[in-house]
């Protein structure tokens, strides 16, 4: 398993000084934002070449919505994800992390036909069949991330996930698991992540107050364990906030995390 850490969480004036922190406070990669990554293509493939740091993932930043009402908005998330999956290519990423739906739905409730739930689940498959031929072909992955029930309402658990990617069914399509929302949604963190086996090519950080690992009450070393027993090794990135100075605390997170695996 391989640390990772989102971009905005390092101390550094500019990314070669945050790759240098990086590789000084013990990670291995980092996790770009998608917003605004169109523009930063050159600099990220040029900073990363001089550095031992690898890009871990893409996280969302895609415009529009993939499961709205409206075709143009639809077909707008579209259009940008494949662009963001050409990306998480071209710069040596394992792929695109990508959240379905935020909030409440979006498309009617079309009863006796099809309730809202059950039309967004079958528009979800055919799309991420169509992002699936795309990320195939750039050997690059999309991650359908589950959130907990207050961020959406569709997909929360690790199951839910995998039964879309089940339909999907193409290699390309995984999920992506998150320590917050899984202790909120999961009976058991670990079991749940032994269930799903090599379904998860991705994961997030954060302990039970959404900060550091280390600076809440997260069982961390349970989980880990079912995750070697499973035989992943993938980054986990850290998605959270910090108490405290970064420059002191992401080594020491780095530590703590390595102590639990």
């Amino acid at each position: 398993m391989k640390l990772s850490c989102q971009e905005n969480l390092v101390p550094g004036k500019n990314l070669e000084e945050k790759l240098k922190n990086l590789e000084k406070y013990g990670f291995e990669g980092i996790e770009f934002q998608g917003k605004g990554i169109f523009e930063r293509e050159e600099e990220i493939k040029k900073a990363l070449s001089k550095s031992s740091i690898k890009a871990s993932t893409i996280c969302a930043g895609f415009s529009g919505r993939p499961l709205d009402s409206k075709r143009e908005e639809r077909e707008k998330a579209i259009s940008d994800i494949k662009k963001l999956l050409e990306i998480a290519s071209n710069i040596g990423a394992v792929g695109l992390i990508m959240v379905p739906v935020f909030g409440p739905p979006s498309i009617p409730d079309l009863s006796p036909y099809a309730t809202e739930i059950e039309l967004e689940k079958r528009l979800l498959v055919e799309l991420l069949v169509e992002i699936g031929e795309w990320a195939t072909s750039l050997n690059s992955l999309l991650l359908v991330e589950p959130l907990n029930r207050y961020e959406t309402h569709l997909l929360n658990r690790l199951d839910e996930a995998i039964e879309i990617c089940e339909k999907v069914n193409n290699p390309r399509i995984k999920i992506m698991a998150d320590f917050f929302h899984m202790s909120i949604e999961e009976k058991d963190v670990a079991a749940s992540l032994g269930k799903a086996g090599d379904w998860v090519a991705h994961i997030h950080l954060a302990d039970s107050n959404r900060k550091l690992p280390g600076q809440g009450h997260t069982d961390f070393k349970g989980p880990f364990a079912a995750l070697k027993k499973v035989g992943y090794d993938q980054y986990m990135a850290l998605e959270c906030g910090i108490l405290g100075n970064p420059e002191e605390e992401l080594p020491k997170s780095a530590n703590y995390l390595k102590s639990q695996m």
